[in-house]
């Protein structure tokens, strides 16, 4: 049997590109290992999105190009963005394939099986993009469904619309079909994926919104939990907020990336919104009936952004409180207008702006889950920290909770189940508290 060695990088979709990619592998006979040192094809699943991971992923590569008797495949945003200049890059490498020709995987397989030394799948314009015909569910409780890919935002510090290409949107019975399939295979938590999942536009003459997908997704027996990520506020309506307030199985949260606190800095980002607008869709949030838990990503210094800016920036975390967020340095990418802006800020500025930022709201969600102690929350049990001596769960809010029980189980008996958890203790990350039954 030829085995395989995958690493991934990046977003939650390209964990779920991964499940793909395996399960095609698997059913070519191939065997997945734990090291690239025992495997006969090593693969990177790459994500392009900021410097370093691009960086990290040349890294590997560089580590490996003296192993012999190896094939070894580059995929993803970073195959996509630099194609066949790859091969020059690392001449090790044989197979370079976009995550828009996974559906291919197989044939571009046959050429590598037969010998085929520079084999790529790069076409942005598959009409087959949502085929899953093999895919390998790695959570046992969780199912990730993609609904579209591509963005058409032109945000311009981003190379998604490089990578990924222009927005398709999947068929809503394709995606129902999905949600029933994994709902019988006993899965109970489904996670809608796509670059804008708000962007949905159904691709058959049903021609649902992706709020009537949310709700229909939502009504599939057997599944208790439904989140979707990522959303752009722009195509953000209030409909999506009514639909989850009418709809238990949806989780009361959302993530809505920001990326700056100015307006002129969203102007210069071309985000296609100002802070007032974003600020309509978090009070639409915060006068749901349900407590909706909202997470964002924020970039910091972006090129012209000034002290004034940031404060702004500041501002919006003390203004919405948010629950959680993700926060990096500007990275500038291939491709994006904003190579071409002035006024870059030092890396040394960055780096202060981005710790200030963190400092800042890390004391927010400390006080945000120190609210919670004493409640009751139900957990989705994920696994066992044996270090630690705990449940590993997470809330419909999507926070981490782990606990102890009144009895020790078996993980096989635990993971998957959902558990009435007294909140007793918390930090800025997570939350610590007691199971309320014996289990």
């Amino acid at each position: 049997m030829k085995s395989f060695y995958i690493e991934t990088f990046g977003c939650q979709m390209n964990v779920h590109d991964s499940e793909k990619v395996i399960g095609t592998l698997e059913e070519r006979g191939y065997g997945q290992v734990q090291t690239p040192e025992e495997a006969d094809l090593v693969l990177y699943n790459t994500c392009s999105i900021r410097d370093k991971a691009e960086q990290k992923v040349f890294q590997r590569l560089s580590e490996n190009k003296k192993a012999r008797g190896k094939v070894f495949g580059v995929l993803g945003c970073v195959a996509q963005q630099e194609g066949e200049r790859i091969f020059d890059k690392a001449p090790h490498v044989s197979l370079v394939v976009g995550s828009a020709s996974y559906p291919k995987l197989g044939e571009l397989l046959v050429q590598i099986e037969a010998g085929g030394r520079r084999v790529t799948g790069l076409r942005l314009d598959s009409d087959d993009t949502f085929e899953t015909a093999a895919t390998r569910r790695d959570n046992p409780h969780k199912g990730y469904i993609t609904i579209i890919e591509g963005c058409d935002k032109s945000c311009a510090y981003c190379v998604v619309p490089f990578t990924r290409g222009h927005e398709r949107s999947r068929a809503s019975a394709s995606v129902l079909r999905e949600a029933r399939e994994l709902a019988g295979a006993g899965y109970t938590e489904i996670q809608l994926l796509g670059q804008n999942v708000n962007s949905y536009r159904d691709a058959s003459p049903a021609g649902w919104n992706f709020a009537r997908l949310l709700e229909e997704v939502g009504r599939v027996d057997g599944i208790r939990r439904v989140r979707f990520t990522t959303s752009h506020p722009r195509d953000f309506g209030r409909e999506i907020i009514d639909v989850i307030d009418r709809t238990e199985t949806l989780c009361n949260q959302i993530h809505l990336p920001v990326q700056s606190g100015s307006t002129k800095v969203l102007a210069a980002m071309r985000r296609q919104y100002t802070r007032d607008e974003y600020m309509r869709r978090i009070e639409w949030m915060k006068a749901s009936k349900r407590d909706i838990a909202i997470s964002t990503d924020i970039i910091v210094g972006f090129p012209g952004e000034t002290e004034a800016d940031f404060e702004q920036t500041l501002s919006l975390l003390d203004e919405v409180e948010y629950d959680s967020i993700f926060s990096f340095k500007y990275s500038a990418r291939p491709n994006t207008p904003a190579l071409a802006l002035e006024e870059h800020i030092p890396e040394e500025e960055k780096g202060r702006r981005l710790m200030v930022l963190q400092e800042r709201q890390r004391a927010i969600q400390l006080r945000r889950n120190s609210a919670l102690v004493g409640t009751w929350q139900e957990a989705l049990v994920e696994g066992w920290n044996s270090a630690k001596g705990q449940w590993i769960g997470r809330t419909s809010q999507n926070r981490v909770l782990n606990f102890v029980t009144q009895a020790q189980a078996g993980r096989e008996e635990m993971t998957a189940r959902y558990v009435p958890v007294r909140v007793t203790r918390a930090g800025p990350n997570s939350l610590a508290g007691e199971c309320a039954i014996a289990v």
